[in-house]
Formats: structure tokens, C-alpha cells, sequence
């Protein structure tokens, strides 16, 4: 749908390339590591997963606060919660990218559906294994933990 980016093809691969880091912006393996890396040496970074806040946003926004040393007032709270949905999200403007020129939203919507778990809807099962293997050459810091379900 980024009519400034190559055409992706099928699926599988797509699927290739992006394992083999041979996508726009490189390796998604390499990109995740550095910055889990850096986590470790800069106090000034704070790692948030998807999953996490969609299973309990209100927590997710407490240790956002206390990171950025903010109070989180209920209201406040409330505001940003709704804010961060996802339906709500796919909404805005000024999130979805609909008023970007350069995505073509004929082609399909840059959000999607928001559902954890839904990449399961499209690896079959082994494009499932070969990505896990893949993942564990790749993903070396053991301290970084990813979830797939809620």
C-alpha cells in the first residue's frame, strides 16, 4: 500500500526476504537486538509491547508514567486508554496514515484488525516452524521475550 516501496509479491516470498533482512529498512532481527542492547546501557528507554497492552492497557500506561515521571490521574487515565484503542486508532487520522499521499488505501488499510495472535491466520504451519527456527538463531538476547497470545 506504500506506493514508495517496492512491490512486496506473495506472501511466502515476502516472508523469505524478510528473515533474510532483505526488506527497505534491513533486518527486523538486527533492529529489535540493538535497541534490546541498548535498553541495557540507557536508562532512558523504555520497551512497550503490543501484547501487554492490549491484555491490560491500564498497567501498561502506570510504568509509561512512572518512566516518563508523570502522575497518572484517573482522568488522565481514562483519556489516554481511549485514546490508544485500537478501533479507536484505526479512527484517527493521525495515526492510520489516511492522510498520507504516498499509501494507497485502495490496496488495503495500514491498520488492520488490532488481534493478537492473528498472524496465525496467515503462516501456514511450516512457515510457522521455519520463522521460529529462524528467530532463535537470530533473537540472541534471552532476556528479550516476545508473546505471541494472551
Amino acid at each position: 500500500m506504500n506506493i514508495l516501496q517496492p512491490e512486496p509479491g506473495d506472501w511466502s516470498n515476502y516472508l523469505h526476504r524478510f528473515m533474510a533482512g532483505k526488506v527497505v529498512y534491513g533486518s527486523w532481527h538486527n533492529h529489535v537486538n540493538g535497541w534490546w542492547k541498548k535498553k541495557q546501557t540507557y536508562a532512558k528507554l523504555h520497551y512497550m509491547f503490543y501484547e501487554d497492552l492490549a491484555e491490560d492497557t491500564g498497567r501498561e500506561i502506570d510504568k509509561l508514567c512512572c518512566f516518563l515521571g508523570l502522575s497518572r490521574s484517573d482522568e488522565v487515565k481514562k483519556r489516554v486508554t481511549d485514546g490508544v484503542h485500537f478501533d479507536n486508532m484505526k479512527k484517527d487520522d493521525m495515526a492510520n496514515y489516511s492522510t498520507n499521499p504516498f499509501m494507497d488505501f485502495k490496496i488495503s488499510p495500514f491498520m488492520r484488525k488490532g488481534k493478537v495472535g492473528d498472524w496465525k491466520n496467515h503462516f501456514s504451519a511450516a512457515q510457522s516452524e521455519q520463522f521460529d527456527e529462524d528467530y532463535e538463531k537470530k533473537m540472541t538476547d534471552v532476556t528479550l521475550q516476545f508473546r505471541s497470545e494472551i
